[in-house]
């Protein structure tokens, strides 16, 4: 499997896209809203983890502009903004899931 993690915070990026890779999945990892956004124009993911706090945009808006555009590709929102209406807001934007920081890579495995 393919996956697209877009995760601002250099270390946890390293972390999380290690773990993912031991688990044997592929991983392209980005920092950026913008270059999230080039890696899925340019590359067919299975799923994707994002962040929602990006310096250069909300994470929402970049899901909300994937759902609106057709793209379907399950995705899991990874974040501390842990507010019920938070959690709403990212499913009901369209992810498929909604997972809160601090995490166990083990969990997002899962």
């Amino acid at each position: 499997m393919r996956l697209l993690l877009v995760e601002d915070d250099a270390r946890l990026n390293a972390t999380v896209r290690r773990g993912l890779q031991r688990a044997g999945f592929t991983v392209d990892a980005v920092e950026l809203a913008g270059d999230a956004r080039l890696a899925t124009a340019t590359t067919v993911y299975d799923a994707i983890v994002l962040d929602l706090g990006l310096p250069d945009e909300d994470g929402r808006t970049v899901l909300a502009e994937w759902r609106s555009s057709g793209n379907t590709t399950p995705v899991i929102i990874l974040t501390a903004r842990d507010g019920v209406d938070d959690r709403v807001e990212g499913l009901n934007l369209g992810a498929d899931d909604y997972l809160l920081k601090p995490f166990a890579v083990a969990e997002l495995v899962a």
